[in-house]
């Protein structure tokens, strides 16, 4: 019995994480790449000697942890010094993923929570992929609103990623989470009868 492999991607600030928290709720074992990408680069790991050895010592804080904000001013507004940081990140995230969904239980529902689905050419490798959708106006609104960026970081970090097109031309599935918690819980359902009924099928 193999499990559904489901991706599940937006862009920043889409809501992403509102729905893996529900579809966790119903069942799905939920593998989230960005706590695994804060795994890879935990002090001690060569994943975090490999970015100072790039980055500087700058970026790191007195207790010896990554400051994420300095790397990200770094990073978004420069994207070949981006480039250099995946390359050193997503082969371990990569890697510590597909240990995550080999010790899932056989014929569970495996839902991986990407960003960078896109960006990185990976909707092949899913049964489904379901794309979480605003419009960019939310995504700049909410930014700035719930996460305190100026208007300039939230338009470098969005620029940072692919545009809404491209990812809704990978997609499967797209929730609209421009709405209300309600619509939201409403659609999360309806997708999670689709996923029960998909698993389903992969067994007969």
């Amino acid at each position: 019995m193999r499990s559904l492999r489901v991706g599940l991607t937006g862009g920043i600030a889409s809501g992403k994480s509102e729905v893996a928290r529900r579809l966790a709720a119903q069942g799905a074992v939920i593998i989230d790449a960005d706590v695994i990408a804060r795994e890879v680069v935990q002090p001690g790991t060569t994943g975090l000697a490999e970015v100072v050895g790039v980055f500087g010592s700058g970026v790191v804080t007195r207790d010896g942890t990554l400051d994420r904000d300095r790397l990200g001013e770094i990073v978004f507004s420069d994207p070949a010094l981006r480039a250099r940081l995946n390359a050193i990140v997503h082969p371990r995230v990569g890697e510590r993923l597909r240990e995550l969904e080999k010790a899932a239980p056989p014929g569970a529902i495996v839902i991986q929570d990407i960003p960078l689905i896109a960006e990185s050419g990976l909707a092949d490798y899913y049964d489904l992929v379901v794309v979480v959708d605003v419009p960019p106006r939310v995504q700049a609104e909410r930014l700035t609103q719930k996460r305190g960026l100026t208007p300039e970081q939230a338009a470098a970090r969005m620029a940072a990623q692919a545009t809404r097109e491209k990812r809704l031309a990978i997609a499967t599935i797209v929730l609209d989470n421009s709405g209300s918690l309600a619509e939201l819980d409403r659609q999360v359902g309806e997708l999670w009868a689709e996923l029960r009924h998909r698993a389903q099928t992969l067994q007969e």
